[in-house]
């Protein structure tokens, strides 16, 4: 039998099956609309003035120290003076017993001496009571930095019924029972004895409480003899990578206002305490406390948030062993700052020396009123036998003495250069001739030129001046002065950084040589390390061997500009984290376990990083295994990287050689890959507006390494995790993933389709 043909639909069925397809077309096409046109999650715009980073000089700066003090309101005379007897009058708690002094007394360096705070019921608190100098310029309170103001952090202690326990009516109601006070209300304030008044009172005080005279700010300002010889070494301590000390206690106020996680010992009486995670979720928080200002620190013993430490020689001990644990602490991973040192017995009293000089008590600021509008017992004076302990310079001030004109200092091999140094004036030249010098090269004043004098093709020590650690000193040179230019030297076997510079504008650095320590139980953690600068050049240097970042500029703003040279057998290459307005171009980078890196990370002095040009590099063949320090950020880069952009904004990366990295070319990331997404972050932690373009890539990507791996990225030229809708790929011959990238002329609605289809994605696989 014949088939038959297969019956047609009728003609109502075709229109049904038209008019779901329309529908479902208008579906799709409003739900792509509405993707590409719905906000999607940005960074928010931080304002200059609060993006920190960069030189802070004082505009008078004579040494490169005088780092500026932040700006603060103007402080009302009678609301301060008001606010210095209520902080004194134990009128304010709930028993009249305890007044803000009980935890806060003068002479305990406005601390209370003992290692946990004691209550109004005679009972221990959680934790101990920080020291108030200098607070006014805290950028948050309390230990787990819960507060945002004085005044915000006033009203804890005050209402907390375990500490002064007030009853807000009906301490109102008290106050105003007594004549003083109604009458001192009524002067500093327009509506009298309110809650907030008292507030502002007791806050307008504690912003008097300023020291900026101690030895060391003398010093600062140019009187070289303020600090005696044994605090002269305890700075230079400070101040060197190998203790790290003013990576988070940075002058002028000997805190950056950060958190870090140090393995502090517990009290087996006191419950755990978790630290900042209790009250945010922010990175790094388990175990994170706040970074206590060192100014008076010689006053306030105890030390740390549970007053576990009694002495400053314990504090030095706790940080040499490597906090946590190995200093007889909790088991967690303490801060990569905090790495362990070996000082000598000396040098740890010469550091100790040196934070005695942070000792400043204005006589006015400590001195206890006779008696309080309340008529009730104000504390009595305490003995505080620090300050027996607090070496003061009895040389007479420093007088520099007639001007005159620029000199050429000469340093010949077998003398130091350090002495040449030290006689010389602003506008000077040092130079120094080929051989080998073992010391530490310390530069404060400004406007100083350190020249090696190189000869024939300048590698070796009949060619050029090397400066050698010997694999125990720490620094090569640690500078902080204003128009310093340092060229032609060979730098070896510092277990610290080759060269390290705080603080200053208008630094170059030029025809260096960087050999790092390799072998043996210390690695140099930085070769060419400027942070916290202004206007950096560095240029035609060579580095090897360093555990982290071979030329790293952090925390600092442009122009920076780091160009011509070579960079090899290091962790990372070349870094740029927290910096704006740089130019890195015309290197060749190769052999590190990272190339280039351009990042931008939380709990930091800066918290910016935008605008980047990485140009015209050869970036070949970095596929090193890391040696860096474990748990550190860099140890988190995958072997094989050539180019890592984190968080960073408004990065450019053209018109350069990227070849045989076998991780990726070049790879575009977020904070998100270290954090879970609900972190709270201090910074914007998407990376937005970066542009990938013209470059050149041969043979990447063909065996990813490390968090790559672990991410479930495939190798390619190019690696994006998908976050931030505003980045832009125009590199039509490289291979990538994800499978489609937006190009610099797409629509802003197209992109931010992209992006939310990408987030839909990742979220579903991660859960």
């Amino acid at each position: 039998m014949a088939s038959q043909p297969a019956p047609r639909k009728s003609r109502p069925a075709l229109r049904w099956l038209a008019r779901i397809l329309i529908v479902l077309s208008f579906f799709i096409c409003g739900a792509a609309t509405l993707f590409a046109f719905w906000p999607v999650p940005e960074d928010p715009i931080i304002a200059l003035a609060d993006q920190g980073g960069g030189a802070r000089q004082n505009e008078a700066s004579v040494t490169g120290l005088q780092a500026a003090w932040p700006d603060l309101p103007t402080v009302d005379a009678d609301q301060a003076e008001l606010g210095r007897l209520l902080f004194y009058d134990p009128v304010l708690s709930v028993n009249n017993t305890v007044s803000c002094a009980s935890c806060h007394h003068p002479d305990l360096g406005f601390s209370d001496g003992r290692a946990l705070a004691l209550g109004a019921h005679e009972q221990n608190l959680r934790r101990s009571a920080p020291s108030l100098w200098n607070v006014a310029y805290a950028e948050s309170l309390f230990w787990d930095g819960r507060a945002a103001s004085l005044e915000e952090q006033f009203l804890f202690p005050l209402t907390n019924p375990d500490e002064m326990g007030a009853d807000l009516e009906g301490m109102i109601a008290e106050l105003q029972a007594i004549p003083d006070y109604q009458a001192k209300f009524d002067s500093a304030f327009a509506d009298g004895i309110t809650i907030e008044n008292i507030t502002t009172a007791i806050a307008a005080f504690q912003r008097t409480l300023i020291t900026q005279d101690s030895a060391f700010d003398r010093f600062a300002a140019g009187d070289f003899n303020a600090l005696t010889p044994a605090q002269r070494r305890g700075f230079d301590i400070f101040r060197s990578a190998e203790t790290r000390c003013f990576e988070c206690h940075s002058y002028p106020t000997f805190t950056d206002n950060s958190f870090h996680i140090l393995g502090v010992p517990e009290d087996e009486n006191v419950s755990t305490d978790r630290g900042r995670v209790e009250v945010a979720n922010a990175p790094d928080a388990e175990y994170s406390f706040r970074v206590p200002s060192l100014r008076n620190v010689a006053l306030t013993a105890p030390y740390m948030h549970n007053g576990g430490l009694p002495t400053l020689e314990e504090v030095v001990q706790f940080y040499a062993d490597g906090g946590g644990l190995e200093g007889g602490g909790i088991d967690v991973q303490v801060d990569e700052k905090v790495r362990g040192f070996d000082l000598t017995d000396q040098e740890k009293q010469d550091l100790i020396a040196f934070l005695y000089a942070l000792t400043d008590e204005p006589a006015a600021l400590i001195t206890l009123p006779e008696s309080v509008p309340s008529g009730l017992a104000v504390v009595q004076p305490e003995q505080n036998p620090a300050r027996e302990l607090v070496e003061v310079s009895a040389a007479p001030p420093y007088t520099p003495g007639e001007s005159r004109e620029a000199q050429t200092i000469t340093v010949a091999s077998g003398e130091s250069i350090q002495s040449a140094v030290d006689r010389a004036l602003p506008g000077d030249t040092v130079e120094v001739e080929p051989g080998v010098y073992y010391e530490t090269v310390y530069v404060d004043m400004p406007n100083i030129t350190l020249r090696g004098l190189v000869n024939g093709e300048g590698q070796s020590e009949t060619e050029r001046p090397w400066l050698d650690g010997q694999n125990t000193v720490s620094d090569g040179f640690n500078t902080t002065g204003d128009d310093f230019l340092l060229e032609g030297f060979g730098i070896r076997g510092y277990i610290g950084n080759g060269v390290l510079t705080t603080g200053a504008e208008r630094v170059v650095f030029r025809d260096l040589i960087i050999i790092g320590v390799t072998e043996g139980e210390h690695h140099t953690i930085y070769g060419l390390y400027p942070i916290e600068c202004t206007d950096v050049t560095i240029e035609n240097s060579v580095v090897t061997g360093i555990a982290d970042a071979a030329i790293y500029v952090g925390q600092s703003r442009g122009p920076i500009i780091v160009r011509n040279n070579e960079v090899y057998g290091n962790v990372t290459g070349i870094e740029i984290e927290n910096s704006t307005n740089a130019d890195v171009y015309d290197n060749y980078v190769h052999g590190n376990t990272g190339g280039i890196l351009v990042f931008l990370l939380p709990n930091n002095p800066s918290r910016v990083g935008y605008n980047t040009r990485v140009y015209n590099n050869r970036i070949e063949s970095n596929n090193l295994p890391s040696f860096a320090a474990e748990g550190s950020t860099v140890s988190k880069v995958p072997p094989g990287t050539g180019i890592l952009i984190m968080t960073a904004d408004n990065t450019e990366v053209f018109n350069n050689i990227i070849t045989d990295n076998k991780t990726g070319g070049v790879g575009l990331t977020s904070l998100y890959s270290l954090y879970d997404r609900d972190t709270d972050f201090d910074l914007g932690p998407l990376p937005e507006g970066n542009w990938i373009h013209d470059n050149i890539y041969e043979n990447n990507g063909y065996d990813p390494e490390g968090l790559a791996k672990e991410l479930g990225l495939p190798g390619a030229d190019i690696l994006w995790t998908g976050e931030g809708w505003s980045n832009s790929f125009d590199e039509p011959d490289a291979t990538f993933f994800p499978p489609l990238l937006p190009g610099r002329d797409w629509p802003d609605p197209a992109k931010r389709l992209l992006w939310r289809i990408y987030d839909i994605a990742i979220r579903a696989l991660t859960g």
